[in-house]
């Protein structure tokens, strides 16, 4: 009976809607212009946009919260470590790596140089620690983030632990399926 109701109800509502006209927005009718219409814009990639960010008066210095294995935040300011590439949180690495940085940076007024450079709407710094340490080489030491030469060049290369990048490389393939783990 109650299954009855609800069929009776739903058919109803249909009824309603198919019984009600589609109304077309009537077209504007064009009007002759002398001037030459403009041309079609193309979408910009969001990579190549000009984005305005206030830049703070170099160096920051502040205690910071760690994003990720090479992103901090300190005061408003968003900043990517300079020359390294840690992996992302959901990499099988990822979560060692922001823990490794928030050990490092745990308690500590942290001292960040911009760099002119913008990585995915955050600004660039070298950041050190209170005692000098440069953020950036102490990560790479540990083997939870890579040199990025292209960035870099080359400055924190000779810092990576032998095999590391085989490491990631490995984590990641296994990660997504792409590599059988053997069993000893």
């Amino acid at each position: 009976m109650l299954l009855r109701l609800l069929l009776r109800a739903t058919r109803k509502k249909r009824r309603k809607t198919q019984e009600r006209p589609i109304q077309v927005p009537a077209r504007p009718t064009p009007v002759p212009s002398t001037t030459r219409p403009a041309p079609p814009r193309r979408p910009v990639p969001a990579a190549t946009q000009s984005v305005s960010i206030e830049t703070p008066t170099s160096p920051l210095i502040g205690k910071c919260w760690v994003i990720d294995g090479d992103t901090i935040q300190i005061g408003k300011v968003r900043l990517r470590l300079a020359g390294i590439d840690a992996p992302e949180l959901e990499h099988p690495w990822g979560k060692r790596a922001k823990w490794q940085l928030v050990q490092l940076c745990k308690g500590q007024s942290i001292t960040a140089k911009l760099e002119p450079d913008l990585s995915y709407d955050r600004l660039v710094a070298t950041c050190f620690l209170p005692d000098g340490r440069d953020l950036s080489a102490e990560m790479v030491k540990s083997g939870m983030a890579l040199d990025w030469k292209k960035f870099s060049g080359g400055k924190y290369s000779h810092l990576e632990p032998e095999g590391v990048r085989k490491k990631h490389w490995k984590a990641a393939a296994r990660q997504r399926g792409d590599m059988r783990t053997f069993e000893k």
